[in-house]
């Protein structure tokens, strides 16, 4: 681990201090919770009848499949955290016929931890770095009413409380947060997060839905060339394996995709910008964010604004 990555928001220079956040390069982890998918769990809700059908039939075969094609990380979120990790896609939903109101993460099947219990930790690290700045996308809500939206939402203002940092923030830099003891940008994606202003509506996420490195660099050129959203937003390195691909490469994982391709990857990244012109980036997501060198090589984007700006 990169142990200048771990405190890497403080460690910006103080030219930066200003420089509002969505104007900055920001690594993301995306399913950041795929590292403890419980193999055994049911299928989530929304998955297809067909899948629901072969996986009664030939578990003992669909499932490892699922498995390593729906693990997308293989770090744990405090290590994520530790690595310069700063922006979490959560996958949330309650298992069906749970009489208890537990949340699990989700990905194809849900996970061994809960979502407050690894929430918990992420309070806890947050402690130890008081200058380093999250944010957290929890997203799909498969299962939950409003009745235990309300409930959650309770549970995440108890956990974070002041650290929470509000929506009508409108321009958010590192001594503004600073200043205001606001560590936590919450984007919540529902029609519950109206009711709270602690909660930030959903952020725009660029997913090319392909398997190529080329592909994914293609659309994400083809979104630069239509104009950055206001706000936050991500651009999504991940690759995408539908059923098709998987069949005719069964013996492959998303992992072993990802790593075939992460090259081309690395050099499109390389040549990025951070900033508010119309074609710079701000958020960019990738899975296997331990063993694939993302946040360094994001983080030392920022340089480009100090000679950008000649500050």
């Amino acid at each position: 681990m990169d142990q200048r990555c771990q405190d890497w928001m403080s460690a910006l220079p103080a030219e930066l201090w200003d420089i509002p956040l969505t104007d900055l390069a920001i690594p993301g982890s995306h399913d950041a919770m795929s590292y403890c998918l419980d193999i055994n769990s049911p299928l989530v809700r929304s998955e297809s009848d067909s899948l629901r059908l072969l996986d009664g039939l030939f578990y003992c075969f669909t499932r490892p499949l699922i498995f390593k094609w729906a693990t997308t990380q293989d770090k744990t979120i405090e290590e994520q955290l530790s690595m310069g990790i700063r922006f979490f896609d959560l996958r949330i939903a309650h298992k069906q016929n749970d009489r208890s109101s537990d949340l699990y993460f989700t990905h194809v099947i849900y996970t061994h931890l809960t979502v407050l219990e690894t929430l918990m930790s992420v309070a806890s690290w947050l402690k130890s770095h008081p200058k380093e700045i999250i944010i957290l996308a929890c997203s799909h809500f498969e299962g939950i009413d409003d009745k235990l939206h309300e409930a959650f939402i309770y549970s995440l203002k108890k956990l974070f409380g002041s650290k929470l940092c509000p929506r009508k923030e409108a321009v958010l830099t590192l001594r503004s947060l600073w200043a205001s003891g606001y560590q936590v940008v919450l984007s919540y994606d529902s029609q519950a997060a109206a009711r709270h202003p602690e909660l930030w509506p959903n952020i725009p996420y660029w997913w090319a839905n392909q398997n190529t490195a080329q592909e994914v660099i293609s659309y994400l050129d083809w979104k630069k060339g239509l104009g950055r959203p206001d706000g936050f937003f991500i651009s999504g390195l991940n690759l995408t394996a539908d059923r098709t691909y998987i069949t005719k490469n069964y013996k492959q994982s998303l992992r072993t995709l990802t790593f075939s391709n992460w090259e081309c990857l690395k050099r499109w990244v390389e040549e990025q910008v951070p900033g508010s012109d119309p074609k710079s980036l701000n958020i960019i997501a990738g899975d296997f964010v331990g063993p694939i060198p993302l946040c360094p090589l994001v983080i030392a984007l920022n340089q480009k604004l100090i000679r950008k700006n000649n500050i």
